[in-house]
């Protein structure tokens, strides 16, 4: 039977593809929507605006099933968004719900002052789609839209047309360049949807570096992930776009479950890393959010604060975080035990772990006369060497630290301590006090002068 130009095709639908060639003084706003399912997740049926009857039609739409809306951001030489496919997969693997993406390419591979003046047009046509999903039964409260980069935006304004009901947003590395920061009406921002939440990891580049959602996660303070090469040379646009990317990846990993990415409340992340944050209990009443699918990221407090600044760090390839599961044990007695949830486990004056691959690294050192410089080297078999270099003012006693470690603190074999300041301040003698020693294979210490060293010692043979 011939089903029409108004028909879904029952071939796979595909992006639309554009070229530099052609026109492009008026952008012309060219949108379809591609239907993903779990019956054949690797060919989404394409539907024109003309044809959404036939996607309520469509027995692969179900209108009692969260319905969760993929959009892209903008697109510089036009290529198709590759990363669409496999986050739709991730979707429908970790659970029931309609799976559909917004395909704008065309209008988003113009220049970019051009795209940004004119991303609304999209949430206006993604706004007929969910009206016309609405008057098949599904409830505002049911959309969840992800948006990319300018297209978190456009998740933005499509909320603002429904007046902040939308059920949920998540930014993926919420575009900054032209956005108006100061104007909630041209960025997404909290009251878009019940419940807003971003990831930042490109904020001094591509990304917007404000906090936009209920929650806003930095991973590694939102700049500079690890793996993105800093060097141009090896591929200019894997380099230009890692790090804005990265979002997207830890968006999927968290949603695989391979392990939590759970960020910590902080005003900054020079306070994150100087140990002043080391848990969630007075924002969040102890039940720090994650990355992912929870409802309102695991946030169990009645009410989620606005625009608040999550910390966190991340490994250089999926799953993100190091491996499972995690191992934690008790400075004082070397015991491990295994933990399902990350936790405040150490002690003050000692290495502790508070979330995978987070560690807390406290000293306290007797009064300088003069600032030096102390570099702090934690060595594990079979991984790189995790160092961290900690400046020592007159006047200041109590120094702390917070970095990631490749595994837990059960495995740590060895601590190297070098004072790498001048050979003029090395005169001094660095003495660092504890009266709960943390329990270590091996301890080397690198200096001409003595070195006070009662802060670990030995571990006993069993």
């Amino acid at each position: 039977m011939d089903r029409g130009d108004s028909e879904p095709s029952e071939e796979c639908g595909q992006f639309n593809t554009t070229s530099w060639k052609r026109d492009r003084q008026t952008p012309r706003l060219r949108v379809q929507f591609l239907q993903f399912s779990r019956s054949d997740p690797d060919c989404p049926r394409a539907f024109q605006k003309e044809a959404l009857s036939h996607l309520l039609q469509s027995p692969l739409f179900n209108a009692s099933l969260p319905t969760r809306i993929i959009i892209h951001g903008y697109r510089a030489v036009g290529s198709k968004p590759t990363w669409v496919t496999p986050l739709a997969q991730t979707l429908l693997a970790v659970g029931e719900a309609n799976v559909l993406a917004v395909d704008w390419l065309y209008q988003a591979s113009f220049p970019y002052p051009l795209v940004v003046q004119h991303y609304k047009d999209v949430a206006l046509e993604v706004s007929v789609l969910i009206n016309a999903l609405k008057d098949q039964g599904s409830s505002l409260e049911s959309f969840h839209l992800i948006g990319v980069s300018l297209g978190a935006h456009v998740c933005g304004f499509v909320g603002t047309l429904f007046g902040g009901k939308v059920g949920r947003i998540t930014g993926l590395d919420p575009a900054g360049p032209l956005v108006n920061r100061h104007d909630r009406y041209d960025r997404l921002d909290p009251s878009d949807a019940l419940f807003v939440e971003a990831i930042h990891t490109d904020a001094d580049n591509f990304g917007i570096s404000i906090p936009i959602g209920h929650v806003s996660f930095f991973p590694n303070g939102g700049k500079d992930q690890p793996g993105c090469t800093r060097s141009l040379i090896p591929a200019v646009f894997s380099y230009v776009i890692c790090d804005h990317m990265r979002a997207v990846h830890l968006y999927m990993s968290a949603l695989n479950g391979s392990c939590p990415l759970a960020g910590i409340p902080c005003p900054s992340y020079e306070d994150f890393l100087d140990g002043r944050c080391l848990d969630c209990r007075e924002t969040f009443d102890g039940t720090c959010p994650r990355i992912g699918l929870q409802e309102k990221s695991g946030i169990t407090i009645a009410l989620p604060p606005e625009e608040e600044k999550l910390y966190l760090f991340t490994s250089q390839a999926p799953p993100y975080c190091g491996d499972r599961p995690t191992l934690r044990c008790d400075p004082r007695s070397h015991a491990a035990q295994y933990a399902a949830t990350p936790r405040l486990t150490g002690t003050p004056g000692a290495v502790s772990v508070r979330a995978p691959k987070h560690i807390l690294l406290e000293m306290e050192v007797s009064p300088q006369t003069r600032s030096t410089e102390v570099q702090v080297t934690l060595r594990s078999l079979g991984h790189p060497d995790t160092k961290q270099r900690i400046k020592l003012h007159t006047g200041t006693s109590v120094y702390k630290r917070t970095f990631p470690l490749p595994v837990s603190l059960c495995a740590v074999d060895s601590i190297h301590m070098q004072n790498t300041a001048t050979w003029f301040n090395r005169k001094e003698d660095v003495r660092f006090l504890e009266d709960a020693p943390l329990c270590v294979t091996h301890v080397d210490l690198w200096k001409s002068t003595p070195w006070s060293h009662d802060f670990v010692h030995l571990c006993s043979d069993p």
